[in-house]
C-alpha cells in the first residue's frame, strides 16, 4: 500500500515569495480607470531616473548655455582661435597700400606684451586656397604672421577672429574701409583706388557708385575729392611710384589736367621717370599740369573722353564668347567676353599670357 504523503501549508515569507515572483513575470495589466496617454506617461515617468534638484539647475544652466554659443555664432559674436595659415589676407584688394614700419613694430611690441585686444575680421569662402578670407585686420594679422616667423612661439600661430557673413561683395570692401577710416585715416589716394577697385570687381556698377556706398558718411566735398583722386589712379596708377605722398592741391590740379585731356602727355612724363622721391615726381608732373591749366578748363567732375578702341584681333572662344585684342590710345586692351567667360577664366587667360611673355624674354 502506497504511502500518504504529508501536505503542509506554506509559511507567510514563502507566499511573499511566490506573489513577488509572479509580479516578475506578469505584465500589469492596464488600470480601466486611467486613459491609455495617461498610462503611457506614468510607464514613463516610473522609467525616468530621479533626479536632484543639483542636477536638474545644472541640466538647465547647460541648455541656456549652449543656446547663448549658438546666438552667439549665427551673429558673428563668437571669437574663433584661427590657424594664421588659414586665412588669405589678399583675398579681398586692401585699401591701405603703405604700412608704416614704426608703426608695425610698435603694434607688435603691444601685441607682445598685451596679446591682441580686437579680433580681426573673416569670413569663410565657398572656394579658394584657404578655408578663410581676411575682412578687416590686415596689420594685426600681418603682425601676428612677422611674430611668428620671428619668434616661433606658437602663441602667435593662432590669431582671434570674429567670422563675419557679408551679404555681398560690396559689404565686404564696405566693412575694411569702414573700419580703417575708424582706425587710422586713409589717404586720398587709397581711398580713390579702393573706390575704382570694388567697381571693377563687380561690387558697384561703377565707381561713382562705389565712392557713394563706401564713403556716404563723408561729406559731398569729400566724396568730390576722393572721385578725383579715383580718376587719378585709373590714368595714372601704374606708373605713379609715389602716389600716398601726392599732396591734395597737387592731385587735385592733377585731377583738372586730365579731365582736360592729359592723360597721353602725364603718362609720357612718368614712363622715363625713376623719381626716388615724392618731390622728384611731382617735378616731372607739375610743368604738364601748369601747361594744361593754361588751356580751356573742362567742366567740373568730368572724365577725359578715351581714345577709341581699334580691333587688332578677334578669335571666337569653344565655351561661348570670344576674345578680342584692342589698341586704345596708347595702350593695348585684351577684351573677353560672351556666355563663357567667368573670373576664372580670366584667371586662367591672364597667367597664360604671362607665361607666353616670359618665354619671349627669355628667347630674345
Amino acid at each position: 500500500m502506497a504511502k500518504r504523503r504529508k501536505i503542509e501549508a506554506p509559511s507567510a515569507a514563502q507566499l511573499s515569495a511566490i506573489e513577488e515572483e509572479f509580479r516578475r513575470e506578469t505584465t500589469p495589466k492596464p488600470n480601466p480607470a486611467m486613459a491609455p496617454i495617461s498610462q503611457v506617461a506614468a510607464d514613463s515617468a516610473q522609467a525616468q531616473p530621479v533626479m536632484s534638484r543639483e542636477a536638474r539647475v545644472q541640466m538647465a544652466q547647460d541648455s541656456a548655455d549652449a543656446k547663448k554659443y549658438r546666438d552667439a555664432a549665427e551673429n558673428g559674436r563668437h571669437i574663433l582661435a584661427l590657424p594664421i595659415s588659414a586665412i588669405q589676407a589678399d583675398a579681398l584688394v586692401r585699401d591701405r597700400t603703405v604700412i608704416d614700419p614704426q608703426e608695425m613694430a610698435e603694434l607688435k611690441a603691444s601685441i607682445a606684451d598685451h596679446g591682441l585686444r580686437l579680433p580681426i575680421e573673416v569670413f569663410t569662402r565657398r572656394e579658394g586656397r584657404t578655408a578663410y578670407a581676411l575682412l578687416s585686420g590686415y596689420r594685426r594679422l600681418r603682425a601676428f604672421t612677422e611674430l611668428y616667423a620671428e619668434t616661433g612661439d606658437a602663441r602667435y600661430q593662432t590669431i582671434p577672429a570674429l567670422d563675419r557673413d557679408p551679404e555681398a561683395l560690396g559689404g565686404s570692401f564696405a566693412a575694411m574701409v569702414e573700419e580703417n577710416e575708424i582706425r587710422a585715416s586713409l589717404s586720398h589716394f587709397e581711398r580713390g583706388r579702393i573706390a575704382v577697385v570694388a567697381a571693377q570687381r563687380g561690387a558697384f556698377a561703377s565707381t561713382e557708385e562705389a565712392v557713394a556706398q563706401l564713403f556716404k558718411v563723408a561729406s559731398k566735398a569729400k566724396r568730390s575729392k576722393i572721385r578725383s583722386f579715383s580718376l587719378i589712379f585709373e590714368e595714372l596708377g601704374d606708373l605713379l611710384t609715389h602716389p600716398e605722398a601726392l599732396k591734395e592741391r597737387d592731385g587735385l590740379r592733377l585731377a583738372v589736367a586730365l579731365r582736360a585731356g592729359g592723360a597721353g602727355r602725364l603718362r609720357a612724363a612718368l614712363e622715363e621717370l625713376q623719381a626716388p622721391t615724392p618731390e622728384a615726381e611731382w617735378s616731372a608732373l607739375a610743368p604738364v599740369v601748369a601747361a594744361l591749366e593754361k588751356g580751356a578748363s573742362p567742366a567740373k567732375g568730368g572724365r577725359p573722353k578715351r581714345a577709341a578702341s581699334e580691333v587688332l584681333a578677334e578669335a571666337p572662344l569653344s565655351g561661348g564668347g570670344s576674345v578680342q585684342g584692342l589698341r586704345e590710345g596708347r595702350d593695348f586692351v585684351i577684351r573677353l567676353q560672351g556666355r563663357g567667360v567667368d573670373a576664372a577664366l580670366l584667371e586662367r587667360a591672364v597667367a597664360a599670357l604671362a607665361q607666353t611673355l616670359d618665354a619671349q624674354d627669355e628667347e630674345s
